[in-house]
């Protein structure tokens, strides 16, 4: 029964068979009929058994019965496959395909040679011939242009395959990796230009633009995208960025402060645009103070920056324009990020606490920090100003004693040393060392 079915199946496959046999007489008809059927399912029950050098041995006794035969030919193929034989295999594939052109599984064959063999070119010529029959394999065409290094191509194809199948994940990476090249760049900005005027409502090319132009540091034309995208798009998390900037110049403080932390919080917003955003709502908070609140709340976004201490910045811009009290609370807020010491931003403090005359934060902070960092002058500089300020005269001559020590090609804070320490002394009633310790001031200003 089981041959039967078989039989029925291998007359359906070998139709073409046929037609050669139509001149010869009946009987010899039925002994070649008989003889090609019992090779044919030899071939099959030993290529079953994993014993494919029988079955190509069973397969030949059939070519030589129907040597145009392009199933025999695609059975030796696979078996040829089987056995590693690639070149037997590809050839035997071929010729299937030079008979019939039509069935889709000998060029299938042809390709899964090229693929085991590594032949990438070979198997760009394959898959076009295969991509008639099934669009699917476009997407196998585009990892061959990849590891051919054709991104040209890839690109293309790429960009095709986005807009009528949509994205994929596996593209999506092929297509960062080409536009790691400049060169494809310019490209991808035409085509993600021509992908916005014919769909406007899909947010991922407006990103994939401004991605773009954030990498070329092109930042007006970065927020120039951003606003086409708050047109399109007003919920966008991009969008934020060009309503930000609208409610600003319109000085809506309330809405900007929503766009922004909006923007700020969004993980998708290059880090570089977002502190844009920052510097310039500072610069609107120095105009509106009542917005200081939402000032300190957006540099919280900014706590796992590992590049900018955002609150330093801030503290150093408010230094920059002489707000003293400002700057000590944004030093104050930059010294509680993380663990470890910000050398620069404690000294910007302590300068901060002597322009506010904070002088018994002063002393203790620097006292601290010589405990923290015995070597460092500046430490005990300001730990004596400040003892100096407090009328602690003994203990600011012991700190600026220590700190002289330690002082190394500092002029400027060599002679501050010793006006502080002609300071403790006139403070102490010692006029002898005072005078001493001026004279040295004024000889070191002359320098």
């Amino acid at each position: 029964m089981k041959k039967s079915r078989l039989l029925i199946l291998f007359l359906v496959l070998l139709g073409n068979s046929a037609s050669l046999l139509a001149q010869t007489e009946p009987e010899e008809i039925k002994q070649e009929v008989d003889k090609f059927q019992d090779y044919f399912f030899e071939s099959l029950k030993q290529k079953g058994i994993e014993n494919y050098d029988k079955a190509i041995v069973a397969l030949d006794q059939c070519l030589k019965l129907e040597p145009e035969n392009a199933t025999i030919h695609f059975e030796l193929g696979k078996n040829y496959l089987a056995l590693k034989d690639y070149k037997n295999a590809y050839t035997s594939f071929e010729h299937a395909t030079q008979i019939d052109p039509t069935n889709k599984w000998f060029w299938v064959g042809m390709y899964d040679v090229n693929y085991a063999t590594k032949d990438f070119n070979g198997a760009i010529y394959v898959i076009n011939k295969l991509i008639p029959f099934d669009d699917k394999f476009k997407e196998d065409l585009t990892s061959l242009y990849m590891s051919t290094n054709q991104f040209d191509k890839a690109l293309a194809l790429i960009n095709e395959l986005n807009e009528t199948s949509g994205k994929s994940d596996r593209r999506e990476a092929y297509k960062m990796q080409i536009l790691s090249q400049g060169k494809y760049q310019n490209t991808e900005i035409a085509n993600l230009i021509a992908q916005i005027e014919t769909n406007p409502k899909e947010e991922s090319n407006y990103i994939s633009l401004i991605f773009l132009y954030s990498k070329n540091n092109e930042t007006e034309k970065v927020l120039e995208t951003a606003r086409k995208l708050e047109l399109a798009i007003p919920t966008s998390e991009w969008a934020q960025v060009s309503l930000f900037k609208t409610h600003l110049v319109n000085k809506d403080g309330e809405k900007a402060v929503k766009a922004m932390n909006m923007a700020l919080a969004s993980a998708k917003i290059d880090s570089k645009i977002r502190h844009r955003i920052l510097n310039e709502f500072l610069i609107f908070v120095n105009v509106n103070p009542q917005f200081t609140p939402d000032l300190e709340k957006a540099i919280g976004y900014f706590d796992n920056d590992p590049d900018v201490n955002v609150a330093k910045e801030i503290g150093k811009f408010y230094q920059g324009k002489k707000q003293w009290d400002a700057a000590v609370r944004y030093y104050e807020l930059a010294n509680k990020k993380g663990s470890d010491v910000d050398i620069e931003n404690t000294l910007l403090l302590l300068q901060a606490y002597v322009e506010t005359k904070q002088f018994e934060k002063l002393t203790k902070n620097a006292s601290e920090m010589v405990d923290v960092y015995p070597t460092q002058p500046q430490f005990y500089y300001y730990a004596g100003l400040g003892a100096n300020q407090s009328a602690q005269f003994k203990k600011a001559k012991e700190m600026l004693e220590m700190g002289l020590d330690y002082l190394v090609d500092d002029l400027e804070l060599e002679t501050n040393f010793n006006i502080q320490l002609g300071e403790a002394y006139s403070g102490l009633g010692d006029a002898k060392k005072k005078d001493f310790y001026f004279s040295k001031a004024n000889q070191l200003l002359k320098k």
